[in-house]
């Protein structure tokens, strides 16, 4: 029957049946071209979100300040401009504490900042003009398009900042689930904020002064609430701040993860949500930042100038991207996706055009440092993987490496000279940053020493990105074919203490457990509780208590870059400017507590 019923089908064109999406993720796996695209892009868009990471703070402080000249007109500009450094200062100086708790005290500050801005709108809107309601309908758009040609395509740049801060909605992924996004936003802030644009709207069209324009927010709230609308707008200001400066964190601690930045030190702020994060580095390089901006650009019209064009770049980037995960990821129809695509596609591009002819008038400087912070990304990603590809060289199984002897004793395989490697009392405990293979500062220190100690562990970290993990769950051990050699991999979240000053004593007390619990080997007869007390079992336990009494080593590599002969030029420039970050930056095992009268460092040398 489901034959019969498959060969009545109706005949549809071959091409409605081509898998799209299969063809789209082929051909960029396939083309390098297409990858580089695609990574560039990425990284552009990610670069202006980090650039709005400086403006944002600016302009929010420095727009709700200005509502000062409002009250008292007679007020300085160096006096605003003060006073919303100041405000940004004590911002930035307050991030240690934790961005939850920052959250917690500003929160209802948010919901009150959004019903009053309904209310304004409300009042507004059946006092003076409910005709601007009119405005919904696109006919008024297009016939504003088509009477004011050049200039209202121009004045479309102008209102970048009515939607501004939708780009750094994702950084509340990191403390609450979409749902919850959907319904707040949704149910309670966009309503409140298209009626405060109407409410602002439905004022100025009634304006006989003509200027209600040049401050709208603040020129249009009800009468006797100035004071009140001032105080209420720059705790508002503070809290769309902080969003931005969070979205700035976990921004980074992505593209760190991703290996398109130096490591930098970064501290989780709560226990229960892994997006709150503080980078000190970060912060302050931010304030910094965002205080110059706020004292050059000294006020929001032409600091909106530089904010919009970053804003824009992002929806248009968003849109590219979602439409590739649409097709890849989703499998939607491709002709609905085209559809979509087309209309956003479309209304980013009119905005974008228009936004374009700000540069001038200080967008440069956004793009500039979008710039620059795309090419520091994309030179470290490009760094790193040259380093992975040296590396890979220097990566195989143990037994590759070193071999036993009829008499017992190790030795290194014929490719590596065939030495023989003599063993020292000691527990040697090597740092393995990828955690699988022959480690390679494992590797050098034989092959420069030709010496071990006699219980080795390769030790890996491998976070997670949870709280923290149970202790039945921490450790994974294993045995490798190099005798008395284990291979020691820590599970740890964001809040567990792994490398402690007793590193090797946990260790060791670990190992015991293991060996203690180890189901007899093949051949060696008997039962798990009979192995247990058994010869082999004892000797292992033995050498690794007289290994950790002896002396415990901790081993680290320090990889030196030289650039290959023969590169041209320009790969030499990019190289050796990553050379000279790496060597500039931190690494991750800078922030570990190891003690350093057992720490030893081996050098070692790559050509990449």
């Amino acid at each position: 029957m489901t034959m019969a019923k498959e060969e009545h089908l109706p005949f549809t064109p071959s091409w409605l049946d081509m898998p799209v999406g299969k063809n789209v993720r082929s051909f960029i796996e396939h083309s390098r071209v297409a990858r580089t695209v695609l990574k560039v892009i990425g990284v552009l868009g990610v670069s202006m979100v980090m650039a709005d990471g400086v403006l944002t703070p600016a302009q929010s402080v420095l727009g709700a300040i200005q509502g000062i000249s409002v009250v008292s007109p007679g007020i300085s500009t160096a006096t605003i401009v003060g006073s919303s450094c100041a405000i940004l200062v004590v911002l930035f100086a307050v991030q240690p504490f934790g961005t939850h708790r920052i959250a917690s005290a500003w929160a209802p500050i948010v919901i009150v900042w959004l019903l009053f801005n309904f209310c304004s709108g409300v009042y507004n809107l059946a006092k003076y003009d409910y005709t601007v309601l009119k405005a919904f309908s696109p006919f008024f758009a297009g016939s504003y398009l088509v009477r004011n040609k050049e200039q209202g395509w121009r004045s479309l740049g102008g209102l970048l900042l009515a939607f501004t801060g939708v780009e750094a909605m994702f950084a509340d992924l990191g403390a609450f689930s979409r749902h919850a996004i959907n319904l707040s936003w949704l149910c309670l802030a966009y309503p409140c904020l298209l009626m405060a644009y109407i409410g602002q709207a439905a004022f100025i069209s009634q304006d006989a002064t003509g200027t209600a324009y040049t401050n709208p927010f603040f020129n249009t709230v009800p009468p006797h609430t100035i004071w009140f609308a001032l105080i209420i707008a720059i705790l508002a200001a503070i809290v769309a701040s902080q969003a931005m400066i969070t979205s700035s964190f976990q921004l980074l601690a992505q593209i760190m993860r991703m290996s398109y930045f130096p490591h930098i030190k970064t501290v989780h702020t709560s226990k229960r949500f892994h997006g709150q994060l503080y980078m000190p580095l970060a912060n302050w390089l931010l304030m910094i930042g965002t205080v110059i901006v706020t004292a050059v650009y000294n006020n929001t019209t032409s600091l909106g100038n530089a904010y919009g064009v970053c804003v824009i770049f992002v929806t248009f980037i968003t849109t590219c991207m979602v439409t590739l995960v649409a097709l890849i990821i989703w499998r939607i129809n491709f002709l609905i996706v085209l559809f979509v695509f087309l209309v956003f596609a479309c209304l980013d591009g009119v905005y974008v055009s228009s936004v374009l002819t700000k540069i001038p008038q200080g967008a440069w400087f956004t793009l500039m440092l979008a710039f620059i912070l795309s090419t520091i990304f994309i030179l470290w990603r490009f760094g790193k993987e040259q380093q992975w590809s040296a590396e890979g060289e220097d990566r195989f199984q143990p037994s590759h490496f070193v071999v036993a002897a009829e008499n017992g004793d190790l030795r290194l395989t014929a490719d590596f000279g065939s030495k023989q490697v003599y063993t020292v009392p000691g527990l040697g405990i090597f740092f393995d940053k990828v955690g699988d293979m022959v480690p390679i500062v494992f590797s050098q220190f034989l092959r420069k020493f030709c010496t071990r100690q006699e219980v080795t562990v390769f030790f890996h970290m491998r976070p997670l990105s949870i709280p923290s993990v149970p202790l039945s769950e921490r450790y994974i051990i294993q045995r490798t074919s190099i005798p008395s050699c284990y291979r020691f991999t820590v599970r740890h979240g964001y809040v567990d203490e792994v490398a402690t000053h007793d590193i090797g004593r946990v260790i060791i007390e670990t190992l015991k457990k293991y060996v203690s619990s180890t189901k007899p080997l093949a051949g060696s007869g008997g039962t798990s509780s009979l192995f247990n007390s058994s010869p082999q079992v004892r000797a292992e336990l033995e050498a690794l208590t007289r290994s950790f009494d002896a002396q415990t080593v901790y081993i680290v590599g320090k990889e030196q870059m030289k650039i290959r002969k023969g590169s041209n030029i320009f790969r030499k420039l990019l190289l050796a400017a990553f050379i000279w970050m790496r060597e500039n930056s931190g690494t991750k095992l800078a922030d570990m507590p190891i003690p350093t009268d057992s720490l030893v460092e081996v050098g070692f040398v790559k050509e990449i």
